[in-house]
């Protein structure tokens, strides 16, 4: 450490006492990120303006890929003597341990076979329905039931409301794998400030699917295409206490899901088509990040992105130049997908409502439809009996 600006002291080699741990300093984790940062850009590393937890080095046809979450870092490359290299500067300078080939990681496993590599969280899951004793509860099918709807004060409060939002916290950590999870979990987070009886039950309608599946995860094959496809839909007018739609996209590199999202829209829309068009602007964006993060990995030269909507109008708005009467509210989200369709960044296409990804991410499904979506999602239990 270095003494504070403006200290200057008579006897060499004094020290500051701290106080308090340097984690719970409100600095800590940027100055430590600052540290490291400045330690890997000294090797020579690029550090991503689109994710700035990501650092490249490229060199020939040599590639290398680092990322960085707090004090965990995952090394990914073609060239062996680099990640050597980079290991031992960083165990000179932090003192790291080496967990060799990536296996475990925040509670993410990795399994790998000459088909590709598959991601999930089953001990995490196991550990949430042994803390919570649903170890040895009856599964269900679907993690959501299709009607009613859940809303404000439908029942009597809940007894423990914290217990309620420790639950929904460790649910929103398991949907990094758990893309089946995102819509179930997003309904009951709107409910963090009273829940009440009926959201606690859906909570543990949620644990009684989870012991049903709890190695369920995500599969990334080794052959994939390097092309972007998008998947974009909305629920119009879903939520009961305020009308709000619930959009939702999934995207895919080939066929690996490695981005989606679910959230409720900040404002009221007026039809499904302007719901479904603020959705495919939400998905517009998501494409053009997802295109400058493959520019940072040297991966320009993939096919043109695609984007599907089973919405005609939304598609027609976009294809159409002439501002009409009806979408001079929604004129910021009509210059952005519009913008980014002439510009080529994607081809937005038409599909079917029942191939449609991204529907099972805006609402409740029968188990059907449920489970004939998931393998679309690239959604696989490798620990289920063959």
């Amino acid at each position: 450490m270095c003494l504070p600006q403006g200290v200057f002291c008579s006897v060499p080699n004094q020290v500051c006492k701290l106080n308090k741990s340097i984690y719970g300093l409100k600095q800590a984790s940027r100055q430590w990120f600052a540290k490291l940062s400045s330690s890997l850009l000294s090797l020579g590393y690029k550090q991503s303006q689109h994710d700035h937890s990501l650092f490249t080095k490229s060199h020939n046809s040599n590639f290398t890929a680092l990322l960085i979450y707090v004090d965990d870092l995952i090394l990914a490359g073609n060239d062996i003597s680099e990640i050597t290299s980079v290991k031992h500067h960083l165990d000179s300078q932090f003192k790291i341990k080496d967990l060799g080939i990536l296996k475990y990681f925040l509670g993410l496993e990795v399994a790998y076979s000459k088909q590709g590599i598959t991601l999930c969280q089953r001990k995490y899951a196991l550990d949430l329905l042994s803390d919570t004793n649903f170890l040895h509860s009856k599964p269900v099918s679907t993690p959501m039931v299709k009607h009613p709807h859940l809303q404000q004060q439908d029942s009597a409060l809940f007894s423990d409301p914290e217990l309620y939002r420790q639950l929904v916290g460790r649910l929103l950590y398991l949907t990094n794998t758990r893309p089946d999870l995102s819509f179930a979990t997003q309904q009951l987070c709107q409910f963090m400030a009273a829940p009440t009886i009926n959201h606690h039950k859906a909570l543990t309608r949620i644990l009684r699917y989870i012991k049903g599946t709890p190695g369920q995860g995500l599969f990334y094959p080794s052959n994939s295409v390097s092309q972007i496809k998008g998947y974009s839909d909305s629920d119009w007018a879903t939520c009961p206490d305020t009308r709000k739609s619930i959009p939702g996209y999934c995207m895919f590199l080939g066929d690996s899901l490695v981005s989606w999202k679910c959230k409720k829209q900040n404002t009221v829309s007026r039809s499904s088509s302007e719901a479904e068009y603020r959705a495919l602007a939400l998905a517009s964006c998501e494409i053009q990040w997802l295109s400058y993060l493959m520019d940072d990995l040297l991966q320009s030269n993939f096919k043109d992105a695609l984007l599907y909507c089973d919405n005609d109008s939304a598609r027609f708005i976009a294809a159409n130049s002439v501002f009409h009467e009806r979408t001079k509210h929604i004129d910021i989200d009509c210059h952005v997908v519009r913008e980014r369709l002439q510009n080529k960044l994607f081809h937005l296409l038409p599909i079917n409502t029942k191939d449609q990804a991204a529907d099972l991410l805006t609402k409740a499904l029968e188990p059907a439809l449920f489970h004939q979506l998931l393998p679309k999602l690239g959604v696989i239990n490798i620990f289920s009996p063959a």
